[in-house]
C-alpha cells in the first residue's frame, strides 16, 4: 500500500493530479501566468484598479476627484509590480472572507491606505460592481493574453514547420492511397501543404473571435449605478471601460457575460485540433509504411523490449492530448452559454478549468513539432511503392482514350488492371496497341508512376502564398504555365484568393 504521509504528498510535480502540472509542466508552463489562479487574481486586480481610475474621470462622480500623476502612478504600479507574494496575500485574505473577489477588494484597500489621495476613496473600489463584472473581464483578458502570447505563436510555428516540410518535399513523388488502396500519385510535399493550409485557415478563424466583456451590475441593467448617479449615462461608460481593456462590449447580459464568444473560440480551437489529429494519423501511417524514418538522439530508447523499433511517440502523444483537449473544450463550449434565469453558479467552477483545454492543446502542438523535427524522408521506400504500382496509369490512359473517341476506354482498362499484376511492359504494350494520334501516344509512353503527379509539385511549392492569402498578407491570383513532369505538356495553374 502507498504510505500515507501528508508531508510527502504536498503538491509537487510528482504529486500533481493533472499531468499538465506534473510530468508535462515544463512544456505548458508558459500558460501559467495567464490561465492559473495567479493569473485570475492578477487580472481581477487590474480590472478593479482600472475601474477606480475610470470613476475618477467621470465629472458627475465628484466623490472621486481626478487623481494626481503620483496617485495614478501608484495605482498602476500595483498592477505592474504585482507579484506572487501579492497573490498569496490575496489568498490569505480569502481564507477569512471566503469570497475570492472580495479578497481582492480588501487587498487593494490595504495596499492603498498609505497613499493619502487614494485612501479617501477606498470605498469606490468595486463601486456598483457585482463580482461577475470583475470576473468576466478577468477571464476574457486571461484568454486574450494566453492566445496572443502563447497559443498563436505555437500554432504559427506548427504551420511554418509543415510548410517547410511541404516545400522541401514538393517534388518527392508518392503513391496516393484512397480507401487504403493504390491511387493516382501525388507528392509528399503537396500532401503536407494541404495540412498547412487547413491549419492556417482555422488559426485565422480563431484569431477573428472577439473576446467580450460586460460591466452592467447585478442583473445587467445598471440598477445601482443609476440610483447612485442618475445623470451618468452608465451604458456608455461601461462600453468605454470594457473597450479600453481591449475587449468587445456586450450590452445585453444578465449578471454574467453570456459566454457565447467562449463557445465560439473553443469550437474553433477544436476544429484546428481535429485537423492536427488528421495530420498526426497520416504521419503515423507514413512512418509505418517506411516513407519516413525518425532521427534519434544517442541514448534514446525506441521500445523497451524491441531494440530495432523507433516508435512514433511524438505523434501519438500529440493525438492523445488533442483528444483530451477537445473533450475539455467541448464541455466548456456546451455548458458555459447555459445559465438559469439571471445566473446560476455552475459556470464559476467550470471556468476554473479553462487552462486544461489550452494546456493539452499546447502540449499536443509541441509534441507534433518535436516529431516533425525528427522526420527524415526515405525516398527509396517511396520509389519502391511507385515502381510496383503501374496500374495507377490506367486513369490517364483511359482519360486520353475518351478524348480521342476510343470506345469503352474504362472497360478496356478495367479488364487490363483489375485482379491482375500490371507491369511497365504490359502498360506499354497496351498503349502501343491503341488507335491514338502519335503525339498523344508518345506522351502516354513517357508517363511513369513517378511523373504522373499533375500540379502537385507546384501546389507544394506555392504553399507559402496560400497561407499568406489566408492571413491577408497576399491578395489576388497568379496564372502561370508549368511543364508537366516527364512530358512537354503544360498545365495552366491558377492561384485564387481563398
Amino acid at each position: 500500500a502507498i504510505k500515507d504521509d501528508s508531508r510527502e504528498f504536498e503538491l509537487s510535480s510528482l504529486t500533481a493530479l493533472s499531468p499538465l502540472d506534473g510530468r508535462y509542466w515544463g512544456k505548458v508552463k508558459d500558460l501559467a501566468p495567464y490561465m492559473s489562479e495567479y493569473g485570475l487574481i492578477y487580472f481581477r486586480v487590474l480590472v478593479e484598479i482600472k475601474w477606480l481610475l475610470m470613476l475618477s474621470q467621470i465629472p458627475e462622480v465628484i466623490e472621486v476627484p481626478s487623481f494626481s500623476a503620483e496617485a495614478q502612478s501608484y495605482l498602476l504600479g500595483l498592477i505592474d509590480g504585482f507579484s506572487m507574494d501579492d497573490a498569496l496575500e490575496v489568498k490569505k485574505i480569502e481564507r477569512v472572507t471566503n469570497h475570492d473577489v472580495k479578497a481582492v477588494e480588501y487587498f487593494l484597500k490595504q495596499k492603498c491606505q498609505s497613499q493619502p489621495e487614494i485612501a479617501k476613496v477606498l470605498e469606490f473600489f468595486h463601486f456598483a460592481c457585482t463580482s461577475e463584472d470583475i470576473n468576466n473581464l478577468a477571464h476574457a483578458l486571461m484568454l486574450k493574453e494566453a492566445m496572443t502570447k502563447v497559443m498563436f505563436p505555437t500554432m504559427d510555428k506548427l504551420v511554418e514547420a509543415i510548410c517547410k516540410l511541404a516545400k522541401a518535399n514538393a517534388s518527392v513523388s508518392m503513391l496516393s492511397r484512397t480507401h487504403g488502396q493504390p491511387a493516382s500519385p501525388t507528392t509528399l510535399g503537396k500532401e503536407m501543404a494541404i495540412f498547412a493550409v487547413r491549419l492556417s485557415r482555422e488559426r485565422q478563424e480563431i484569431s477573428q473571435v472577439e473576446m467580450m466583456g460586460k460591466f452592467a451590475g447585478a442583473v445587467g441593467n445598471y440598477n445601482a449605478h443609476i440610483v447612485a448617479y442618475p445623470t451618468v449615462i452608465w451604458p456608455q461608460i461601461a462600453e468605454q471601460f470594457v473597450t479600453s481593456l481591449g475587449l468587445k462590449f456586450n450590452p445585453y447580459v444578465t449578471q454574467i457575460e453570456t459566454h457565447d464568444y467562449m463557445a465560439k473560440l473553443y469550437y474553433a480551437i477544436i476544429r484546428f485540433n481535429n485537423i492536427l489529429i488528421d495530420f498526426d494519423r497520416d504521419i503515423w501511417g507514413y512512418i509505418s509504411l517506411g516513407y519516413f524514418k525518425q532521427i534519434t538522439k544517442a541514448g534514446e530508447i525506441g521500445s523497451s523490449t524491441m531494440p530495432h523499433k523507433v516508435n512514433p511517440i511524438d505523434f501519438e502523444n500529440s493525438e492523445g492530448n488533442l483528444g483530451k483537449a477537445n473533450e475539455d473544450l467541448t464541455y466548456l463550449s456546451m455548458k458555459l452559454p447555459i445559465s438559469r434565469w439571471q445566473r446560476d453558479l455552475t459556470d464559476s467552477t467550470v471556468l476554473r478549468n479553462m487552462g486544461g483545454g489550452l494546456g493539452h492543446s499546447l502540449l499536443a502542438y509541441k509534441s507534433a513539432l518535436q516529431g516533425i523535427g525528427k522526420l527524415q524522408v526515405n525516398e527509396a521506400r517511396l520509389s519502391e511503392d511507385l515502381n510496383q504500382a503501374w496500374e495507377v496509369l490506367a486513369e490517364p490512359i483511359q482519360t486520353v482514350m475518351r478524348r480521342y473517341g476510343v470506345p469503352e476506354p474504362y472497360e478496356k482498362l478495367k479488364e487490363l488492371t483489375r485482379g491482375r499484376a500490371v507491369t511497365k511492359e504490359s502498360i506499354r504494350e497496351f498503349i502501343e496497341g491503341l488507335e491514338l494520334p502519335e503525339e498523344a501516344k508518345t506522351h502516354l509512353l513517357k508517363l511513369t508512376p513517378h511523373s504522373y503527379v499533375g500540379a502537385a509539385v507546384e501546389l507544394a511549392k506555392t504553399v507559402d502564398s496560400a497561407v499568406n492569402v489566408i492571413n491577408g498578407s497576399e491578395k489576388g491570383y497568379k496564372v502561370r504555365q508549368i511543364p508537366t513532369a516527364g512530358s512537354d505538356y503544360h498545365v495552366m495553374f491558377i492561384w485564387w484568393q481563398l
